[in-house]
C-alpha cells in the first residue's frame, strides 16, 4: 500500500477528534435530566452512547492497535459514570489516534492487525479496513447522537465530513 494511507488516516483521526469537540461542546448544554434520560438510542441515553464511543475506540480498538491485545471490557458497559471525566476522556482518547497512526511504517497499512482477545484466541484482520472501521462506527454514533440533540431541542453542531474539511479550525 501508498504510504500516503498514513496521511488520509490521519485526516480522519483529525476529524475524529473535531467532531468529538463539536459534539461534546453541544452535549454540555444539556440539562442533566435530558443528558441521561432515554432518548431512543440504542444506548438509551446520550450518556450511555458516550460511553459506548469511549469503550468502542478507546478501550477495545485503541488498545487492540497500540498493544495487539483485547480488554476485558463489555461494549454495553458505563464505564465511566461522571459526566465531565467522560468528556474528559473522549476529548483525550480522540486526541491519542492521530500519533498512533503516524507511527505505523507504510508496510503496515497492507497487513492485517493481528491480537489476542479476551479469551485468549488469536485474531487477525485486515489492517486499513478495521481502522477505517473504527471511525466509521464513531461517525455513526455521532450522527445519532446529533439526531437525539435535534429531538431535544437543543442546537445540533454540523458533523459533515466536508464541513470540517471546509472549516477545519472551527470548533
Amino acid at each position: 500500500m501508498s504510504p500516503s494511507w498514513t496521511a488520509h488516516f490521519e485526516l480522519l483521526a483529525g476529524y475524529n477528534l473535531w467532531a468529538t469537540a463539536r459534539l461534546l461542546g453541544a452535549v454540555g448544554a444539556l440539562p442533566d435530566a435530558d443528558y441521561r434520560r432515554d432518548v431512543g438510542l440504542y444506548f438509551k441515553s446520550i450518556h450511555g452512547t458516550l460511553n459506548h464511543l469511549l469503550v468502542g475506540e478507546q478501550l477495545l480498538w485503541f488498545v487492540r492497535f497500540a498493544e495487539g491485545r483485547s480488554p476485558t471490557v463489555a461494549l454495553d458497559a458505563e464505564v465511566e459514570p461522571g459526566r465531565s471525566q467522560l468528556d474528559t476522556r473522549l476529548r483525550e482518547g480522540a486526541a491519542r489516534w492521530a500519533p498512533l497512526i503516524a507511527s505505523f511504517a507504510p508496510e503496515r497499512w497492507g497487513g492485517t492487525l493481528d491480537y489476542t482477545t479476551m479469551r485468549g484466541t488469536a485474531a487477525s484482520l485486515p489492517f486499513a479496513a478495521t481502522l477505517a472501521h473504527v471511525f466509521n462506527h464513531g461517525t455513526h454514533h455521532r450522527g445519532q447522537l446529533t439526531a437525539a440533540l435535534t429531538a431535544l431541542g437543543q442546537p445540533s453542531p454540523e458533523l459533515d465530513f466536508v464541513y470540517f474539511l471546509q472549516n477545519p479550525s472551527k470548533p
